[in-house]
């Protein structure tokens, strides 16, 4: 690969361009330790949209790959280097360029974590609402890339709803504005959506202009521990059939609160096998009422105990435990991580699908999930080691994603398709949906470098 080097190296600040083997293997994959991956030709650590044009022009006119990348935090593979390619990392393009708090906009680099920008928007009063569990690591540009959603997702949308307009470079290196600064807007095809949860296969973005909204009224949390998961999620499709739209709705099951535990000594698994964590951010007396109204749902589809929480500290704590669960389950063995998301009402029948699985592949997997929204979770373990486990988790692993998609599902909710779903989406669609895709790749990326084989690449 001299030729792409030589072309690097005379286009990019000596210190962007990184050819050290044991650096470039540090940003070889993301937290998917299921994917594949391959070894780098170089990567740059990009500081500017001039450094990313020329790694795009370098790029296309030398037929390399480029695999962009944020914090490496995705959970699917779609950050993982191809051989020869050029790991493009945004990392340092770290800027919040602007909040307009009359506009309720801010304007960011793709480099800047999810909670510095929550962080930032708060101190105008102002609130960015898409939380993935890894808000504290993960960047925006990377939460722009998979669609990222979250914990309050089921009631306030996923990134795509938040993402006014975008910088990007494209094609042979042209660099575009996409979208619009104002309220309202329906000029053109909607490219800047196009370019959400594209998984960086149609283009680098290298600026993005998210909407902002005003800061909640305080929460109100709700606690339900259930014997079995069936009755977890029937207390889910009851909440959305009476039409209560919370602000979070979060299950965790009894291995991930054993993991929990384990790691940071909490006492969760003593008290139940499963737990629901619900909250609502009505103000006023409609909050206390709808949490209210939560607790009986609960107790009506069989919790063993449920509860308004009146200690803020300890609902802070529950809610961490939630955040906690994948990682504290890692330290267990190499997880394979499923996303997928099912209607509401459906959703005791797939935890129901889920525990079938495991129990008939005699594989070990644990569940977390954004109830509200039917987006569910398994976290899929195999010693490590153990190929005999390790083929009895891929064996459940397509099956969940058989099962979600049967139900009227979908093999991704937000961790985006990378390289472990695309068999699942090839499934998930049609042929001809399936060409469509095809034949825009082909005519945003001409020159076929952006990311090549992910998403809609042969499984």
């Amino acid at each position: 690969m001299p030729e792409i080097l030589d072309a690097l190296r005379s286009t990019l600040p000596a210190p962007r361009l990184v050819t050290d083997p044991d650096v470039i293997a540090s940003y070889a994959h993301d937290e998917a330790e299921w994917a594949p991956h391959g070894t780098p030709a170089a990567l740059v650590r990009a500081g500017s949209t001039e450094d990313v044009r020329a790694v795009v022009a370098a790029c296309a006119e030398h037929r390399v790959p480029i695999v962009p990348r944020g914090a490496g935090t995705g959970l699917s593979g779609g950050a993982n280097a191809l051989d020869g390619c050029v790991l493009l990392s945004l990392e340092a393009m770290n800027e919040i360029v602007e909040i307009d708090a009359a506009e309720r906009l801010a304007v960011v680099q793709p480099g800047v974590v999810n909670d510095a920008l929550r962080l930032a928007a708060a101190e105008h009063g102002l609130w960015y609402p898409p939380d993935p569990a890894s808000s504290p690591w993960s960047t925006i540009g990377g939460n722009v890339a998979t669609n990222a959603g979250g914990l309050c997702c089921v009631k306030y949308g996923v990134t795509r709803d938040y993402v006014l307009a975008m910088e990007a470079v494209v094609g042979r290196g042209e660099v575009v504005r996409l979208g619009r600064r104002t309220a309202k807007g329906v000029a053109g095809y909607d490219l800047c959506g196009l370019m959400v949860g594209s998984e960086g296969t149609l283009g680098v973005i290298t600026e993005v202009t998210v909407r902002l909204r005003g800061a909640r009224a305080p929460e109100h949390t709700v606690v339900g521990y259930f014997d079995a998961l069936r009755e977890a999620g029937e207390a889910v499709s009851r909440v959305t059939a009476a039409g209560i739209v919370p602000s979070a709705l979060e299950l965790v099951d009894r291995h991930c609160l054993a993991a929990v535990d384990a790691w940071r000594n909490m006492g969760l698994s003593a008290d139940a096998n499963v737990l629901l964590l619900g909250r609502t951010d009505l103000p006023g007396e409609a909050g206390e009422a709808e949490a209210d109204a939560m607790v009986a749902l609960f107790e009506e589809a069989g919790a063993t105990w449920s509860a308004r929480s009146s200690d803020e500290a300890e609902a802070e704590a529950l809610f961490a435990a939630r955040r906690l669960a994948y990682p504290a389950l890692e330290r267990l063995g190499p997880l394979l991580t499923e996303d997928v998301c099912v209607p509401r009402a459906l959703v005791p029948e797939m935890l129901t699908r889920i525990e079938a699985a495991a129990s008939d592949t005699g594989t070990h997997i644990a569940n977390i999930a954004h109830a509200g929204d039917g987006n569910l979770h398994p976290l899929i373990i195999a010693p490590a080691g153990d190929d005999d486990a390790r083929v009895r988790a891929q064996r459940a692993f397509d099956r969940i994603v058989s099962d979600a998609i049967d139900l009227g599902g979908t093999v991704t909710g937000e961790h985006g398709v990378g390289l472990l779903k695309r068999r699942g989406l090839h499934a998930e669609l049609e042929p001809a949906v399936i060409a469509m895709h095809h034949a825009v790749k082909d005519a945003l990326d001409p020159a076929g470098v952006f990311n090549p084989g992910k998403v809609f690449g042969t499984p």
